[in-house]
């Protein structure tokens, strides 16, 4: 079974961007061509646990990071699980194996000060601009995958009923409310794009690039990165932050928790727990100061 097979696999039946299933295949390239030079040959049918973990410790030793190396071996497990699901290998090599360790990832969200100077940057009197609120506004107000958001449809947007319909992980659809505030920007910028007399090659798709070609995921981040890059100082500034950024600021509003996980799209509270952390830091500091004992000290 080919690692081609694989990716039509990923492509088909999982629904994978075509970003994930890249980088499915260099990592899992990567894998076969150590093991090729290293034991005279790749057979995935015949690879042993021993073989991997020499793989592993090459990487690390070429100072490839713990949080890589899971990646990458995160990528050679979901095809060892496919080989196991057409019937190519019975026990998976990786059947045991434990993640290396990893320090926490900390995701910083951005401030509510640094979102309106994002968004007072913007000159909505362009096409492009009229989008990009749009896209930010949509972003913060919802909590959208930066995938879900470019596979938006016209038609997934319900005036009436004032929300949007859409395709999340697995092809879970959900729906999501919209603020009003935000369906007027999402109608101004389709007012902008109608009056661009664009020559668009997806029409059906809601968000287009100045050419009308549907929009790239690297389109999307240059456009949250440019503008954020002006309105925060923070390293990391990606459609990734927004998401969390609106998950923590409703959290520290006193949101629910399986509210903020129904919106979000989550299969399980674990995922959208991550983001409590935030929400008991501005707890700590909201006790710190207003707590009457607390100015005696």
């Amino acid at each position: 079974m080919s690692i081609i097979q694989f990716k039509d696999y990923l492509l088909l039946e999982k629904n994978y961007s075509a970003h994930t299933i890249k980088a499915y295949e260099a990592d899992l390239l990567s894998f076969q061509d150590f093991i090729e030079t290293e034991f005279d040959g790749c057979d995935f049918q015949q690879i042993n646990y021993s073989q991997i973990r020499s793989w592993i410790v090459s990487l690390s030793e070429a100072g490839v990071s713990n949080r890589s190396i899971n990646r990458k071996i995160s990528s050679v497990k979901s095809f060892y699980k496919f080989l196991q699901k057409v019937g190519e290998v019975v026990v998976s090599p990786l059947q045991k194996h434990k993640p290396l360790k990893t320090g926490k990832k900390v995701q910083i969200p951005f401030s509510e000060k640094e979102i309106t100077k994002a968004l007072e940057s913007i000159n909505i009197d362009t096409f492009e601009g009229a989008r990009d609120k749009a896209i930010i506004e949509l972003f913060y107000s919802t909590g959208l995958r930066r995938i879900e958001l470019i596979n938006l449809k016209l038609a997934d947007l319900d005036s009436s009923q004032l929300n949007i319909k859409v395709l999340g992980k697995r092809n879970k659809e959900r729906y999501v409310p919209l603020l009003k505030y935000v369906f007027k920007s999402i109608e101004y910028y389709l007012a902008k794009r109608e009056n661009e007399q664009l020559k668009v090659s997806a029409d059906y798709y809601l968000f287009v690039s100045s050419k009308g070609d549907k929009m790239s995921e690297s389109l999307v981040y240059r456009i949250i990165n440019n503008y954020f890059s002006k309105a925060s100082g923070k390293l990391k500034k990606s459609p990734h932050i927004l998401r969390h950024s609106f998950a923590t600021h409703l959290l520290n509003q006193g949101a629910d928790l399986n509210a903020v996980k129904e919106l979000l799209g989550h299969s399980s509270l674990a995922a959208t727990q991550v983001y409590t952390h935030n929400s008991i830091a501005e707890l700590k500091n909201i006790h710190k100061t207003a707590h009457p004992r607390n100015s005696k000290n």
